[in-house]
């Protein structure tokens, strides 16, 4: 079956729909010899696609990661101004994955990795609105901060946002600690919803995504998830198993 280069490159495992983009811009992907174009259909199994002159393998075992991710590290599969990345961290998996969604640098937890381009697509659209939980140290204007954030129903800027599930967990000294549940998941959403209503995030860690649970995963290390979690993780989103997993 023809399907665009970017989408056979990206379901290799090779990089994501937007580098193999720009790989085709660059010349770098040829199609039985013949230099591609973006737009370029193919079909893997009866054209030679090849990347810089070597032909793709045969099909990649599908991989799915659950990293806990430290502070400091972008989800950028690279970065201009040379800081680490999250993909750095999962090297050692065996192939190459890239992350599912964003955590951005200042924040932690619970991030998703993959080499499974249809499954990364599923999981970033945005109809298929998971629950993601945090727990989010916070300081100043904390006396009924819990029902201030919950209550917030646009951004800044007057985007309007799901009113999140917030709860308060501890207090510690002069900070509190709150559970924040939110189903968008919009850039810097959480930081800007503390930044309104007068607080100011100390630490930021995703511990939930949907079923998806963090638990004791220690900071920089990543598990493989099991095909039930995989499948439990589509199934939320109203998506059948992608191909390569099978649930006991």
């Amino acid at each position: 079956m023809e399907e665009r280069l970017q989408k056979i490159l990206s379901a290799a495992g090779l990089c994501s729909r937007r580098q193999a983009e720009a790989w085709l811009k660059a010349g770098r992907v040829t199609v039985n010899g013949v230099p591609a174009s973006l737009g370029d259909r193919a079909d893997r199994d009866l054209d030679c696609i090849a990347v810089d002159g070597r032909p793709l393998s045969g099909e990649p075992e599908k991989v799915y990661l659950m990293l806990n991710k430290p502070r400091g590290y972008v989800t950028t599969l690279s970065d201009e101004r040379r800081r680490p990345t999250a993909a750095s961290l999962t090297a050692d998996c065996g192939v190459r994955v890239y992350p599912v969604g964003r955590l951005d640098m200042d924040s932690e937890g619970l991030l998703l990795l993959t080499n499974d381009g249809n499954f990364a697509q599923r999981m970033a659209h945005p109809r298929h609105r998971k629950e993601k939980e945090y727990q989010v140290t916070v300081s100043g204007n904390l006396p009924g901060c819990d029902r201030r954030l919950g209550a917030l129903t646009a951004l800044e800027d007057g985007t309007p946002i799901v009113p999140g599930k917030v709860k308060v967990l501890r207090r510690n000294g002069e900070t509190w600690v709150l559970s924040v549940t939110i189903s968008q998941g919009l850039n810097r959403q959480i930081r800007r919803m503390c930044a309104q209503t007068g607080l100011s995030v100390r630490r930021l860690r995703r511990v939930r995504e949907g079923s998806l649970v963090l638990g004791d995963l220690p900071a920089g290390k990543w598990r493989r998830l099991t095909a039930a979690e995989v499948a439990a993780l589509l199934k939320e989103g109203g998506t059948s198993s992608p191909g390569g997993v099978h649930t006991p």
